[in-house]
């Protein structure tokens, strides 16, 4: 079994879990913060609107971001959702990059590394991004300076609504390709969102996120401190952080190839990457039954679907109950 060293705080008292057929060992926690939503890059939003819709997803109108971007957003009837992001306009990108916009560097820099899709960040639900934005600065790790903006939505009865957001970034150097950050609604869109949160594929919620890199463990601090989250819990290939909406898992290779079978790249790359996305289902046999008749490509494994990567969608994707 992986040893991995578990720091416990002062007064704190430490327990024995049971994860996927492995002992672990947790510490107590401070209270954590919930998966807001997942940044998702793509090359073209018109492609990853047609990928999703094929897999039984609802998705919204296209949105623009004040600063080049654009997304066309699933949501989930848990308060989480996905963000496909895309480039609207690249000047206003480049621009918005120069000036200190963080959200647009890291996203630039993500496809200038790994390419125009893939998984590169996790959003946390923040009641206060500038406290956040001090909490990653006395850890060490700022991922830069705080983001404001505005963006318009267009809801399905035909009206538009306008949300305002505060970002406060969280960042490790050695992890170039995959970030954290706090999301703070200012002005939240409508909460009224029913049409939206239903799909097709019988989707309810955000399960798991899972993340990759050779020694899991380098990264314990920056995970649990973007999720505020002081319980580690400690796989034999990796680790766990639990949060009130979905867990976050960092897997090594051999980890990553037996409960998903992604099969290790060659060479020395270190730092977290996005890897899969794991769903919960009302009824798997169901969304077997949809993504056959849709001619969607899947695999099965442990009483899980399980959907590689394909134009429009650049992570793995997982459905289960």
């Amino acid at each position: 079994m992986l040893a991995l060293a578990l720091r416990a705080e002062s007064g704190q008292s430490t327990g024995r879990l049971k994860h996927a057929g492995f002992f672990a060992m947790t510490v107590s926690s401070r209270t954590p913060r919930p998966i807001d939503h997942l940044v998702l890059p793509v090359s073209d939003l018109g492609v990853a609107r047609a990928r999703l819709t094929a897999l039984g997803f609802t998705v919204a109108s296209d949105a623009r971001h004040p600063f080049g971007t654009e997304n066309c957003c699933v949501f989930l009837a848990d308060g989480s959702y996905l963000e496909p992001l895309g480039i609207a306009n690249r000047e206003e990108c480049e621009e918005a990059a120069r000036g200190g916009n963080v959200f647009v560097a890291r996203d630039q820099a993500f496809r200038f590394r790994r390419g125009l899709e893939g998984f590169s960040a996790i959003a946390m639900a923040s009641g206060d991004a500038w406290e956040d934005d001090q909490r990653y600065t006395n850890a060490g790790l700022s991922g830069g300076e705080v983001l404001e903006f505005s963006r318009d939505m267009l809801l399905p009865d035909g009206t538009s609504a306008t949300g305002s957001f505060r970002l406060a970034f969280a960042a490790d150097l050695r992890s170039p390709d995959f970030f954290f950050f706090a999301s703070q609604r200012i002005l939240p869109l409508p909460a009224d969102r029913a049409s939206l949160e239903t799909h097709a594929n019988g989707v309810t919620a955000l399960s798991e996120v899972v993340l990759s890199e050779q020694n899991p463990t380098d990264f314990q601090y920056l995970v649990q401190e973007a999720a505020d989250e002081r319980a580690v819990e400690a796989l034999s290939f990796g680790m766990s952080v639990d949060t009130p909406r979905g867990r976050i898992t960092v897997l090594n290779d051999a980890g990553l190839e037996g409960f998903y079978g992604i099969a290790p790249v060659a060479g020395t790359d270190r730092g977290l990457k996005g890897r899969a996305v794991v769903f919960k289902v009302e009824n798997t046999a169901e969304c077997e039954r949809l993504l056959t008749e849709r001619g969607v490509a899947f695999h099965k494994r442990d009483n899980r679907l399980l959907v590689p990567p394909a134009p429009g969608q650049g992570v793995l994707l997982v459905f289960g109950e």
